[in-house]
């Protein structure tokens, strides 16, 4: 306890300087807890626009469908299949897809797309099309309704109501097939490949026109209620689909340029945690040493009376630890205030575009158990090894020698 006095006595010898160092380490801490804040909202959205657009948390295929997208690799029982989805509790949601290539054709030009034969139903709270709808109307079921990207309306200058015409190949016969559809709603996803390609349709209409029955389906796109099932390979879903037949892929291993960006990011606030502790360690030896050099006349003096360099080193990490403590308080209510204020107004960088998918929305920070156990506890360790070296110079001094000074 008399070595805990001491330090604490000597901390404020010089207020100035201390409350320096402190700032110093504290305004750190904050920006690394604001920053991960940032990145983890950021990660989150990114997600987001990646699982809940169309894509879903995993997708169920016929062996060797995606490399090419072959109309012809479906899956012949869709119905086994949707009943071992519902027995599924870990599932939130499914729906069951039809895809193909097509050529979109209208009076005025023509665009190679990608058609989707959807479940209006399902798709509610499976992906992002109803919400996508920027004018007309969702689905209704109706043989003939087709919604379209704004980019591809633009190219192909149709709008509501205007005649699209589907040209495709039917699945099996290989021979082309056409069919007439009219422009319900105008979608707008903030993805680039979606709105410049796709066109939507009702999924009874995508197989009559691909000469499919009812029970032959492309995909099943599934989402979790606990979106990290999607990361665990050893999931049931994943288990039970993945075999000679069919493969069950969650959204990492469909995108894999996005899964790159993510791990990252995921480095990110270490590397920027690394940099502002390095730059903030600087600042606490230079002010250990500097209290060091004003009482090195003191340190003489109690080497001469026998203190052993032991205590010395002790005295002066107490120091260090009571600095860094002082620190970490003010920094984790600094790093508070302003992740509460990211949370709830959210940082606007425009539009950010990663592989495709614009990001327009604001970044809110979020909160997370580390940003207030595994910082600090880094804070006050790299603080305290960054005074081990002044420690060992003042353990260090000879007496005759310090005796001879004084600051």
């Amino acid at each position: 306890m008399l070595t805990i006095k001491l330090a604490f006595r000597n901390l404020f010898r010089n207020t100035r300087r201390t409350i320096l160092t402190v700032m110093l380490i504290a305004l750190s801490l904050t920006a690394l807890i604001a920053v991960d804040g940032v990145m983890r909202g950021m990660l989150t959205l990114l997600v987001e626009n990646v699982t809940g657009t169309i894509g879903g948390d995993a997708q169920i295929h016929r062996v060797g469908y995606r490399e090419n997208l072959d109309v012809d690799l479906f899956m012949e029982n869709a119905a086994e299949i949707e009943r071992t989805l519902q027995r599924d509790t870990s599932l939130k949601s499914y729906s069951p897809r039809v895809i193909s290539g097509a050529m979109i054709s209208s009076s005025y030009n023509v665009a190679a797309g990608l058609l989707y034969g959807i479940d209006a139903e399902r798709e509610r709270s499976t992906s992002k099309v109803e919400r996508a709808v920027l004018r007309g109307e969702y689905l209704a079921g109706g043989d003939t309704e087709l919604l379209i990207g704004h980019s591809l309306a633009e190219l192909l200058e149709v709008d509501l109501g205007d005649r699209i015409v589907l040209t495709l190949s039917e699945t099996i016969t290989g021979e082309l097939a056409q069919a007439l559809f009219r422009i319900s709603g105008i979608l707008d996803f903030g993805m680039r490949e979606l709105d410049d390609n796709f066109v939507f349709i009702n999924i009874s209409a995508a197989r009559k026109t691909l000469a499919m029955t009812d029970q032959q389906t492309h995909e099943f796109v599934l989402t979790f209620l606990n979106p990290e099932d999607a990361e665990n390979p050893e999931h049931g879903i994943f288990q039970q689909f993945n075999n000679t037949e069919t493969e069950a892929l969650s959204w990492l291993d469909l995108n894999k340029e996005i899964s790159f960006i993510i791990e990252i990011m995921a480095y990110s606030s270490l590397m920027i945690g690394a940099v502002l502790f390095l730059l903030a360690s600087l600042g606490v030896i230079n002010s250990i040493f500097m209290s060091i050099y004003e009482r090195i006349y003191e340190f003489g003096v109690i080497k001469a009376i026998g203190t052993r360099p032991s205590e010395i080193v002790r005295l002066i990490l107490w120091e260090a630890l009571l600095l860094a403590l002082i620190s970490c308080v003010i920094g984790m209510l600094l790093g508070f205030a302003v992740g509460s204020w990211t949370a709830a107004n959210g940082i606007g960088l425009g539009e950010v575009e990663f592989s495709g998918i614009a990001m327009g929305n604001n970044i809110f920070g979020e909160f997370h158990i580390s940003q207030f156990t595994t910082f600090p506890f880094f804070a006050v360790l790299l603080t305290l090894a960054a005074a081990l070296y002044p420690a060992r110079f003042a353990a260090k001094i000879v007496p005759s020698e310090a005796l001879q000074r004084s600051l």
